[in-house]
């Protein structure tokens, strides 16, 4: 993920930044608890597409 672009994207939901998961090639919003996957290279920052945080991610540190 480009350095750049993570540090303009922000959660649609929240408006909080967002962190790199590469394991599992998602963006994590910790602030709404959702992560957005990121399909050919493209984050798809779409509330619907996104998959809800167990409590034991939401709680995880960077």
């Amino acid at each position: 993920m480009d350095k750049k672009l993570l540090d303009i994207l922000v959660c649609p939901v929240s408006k909080a930044p967002l962190e790199y998961n590469k394991d599992s090639n998602e963006l994590i919003c910790r602030a709404s608890g959702l992560a957005y996957p990121i399909r050919d290279d493209i984050p798809v920052l779409l509330e619907t597409e996104a998959r809800t945080l167990t409590t034991e991610e939401r709680l995880k540190e960077k």
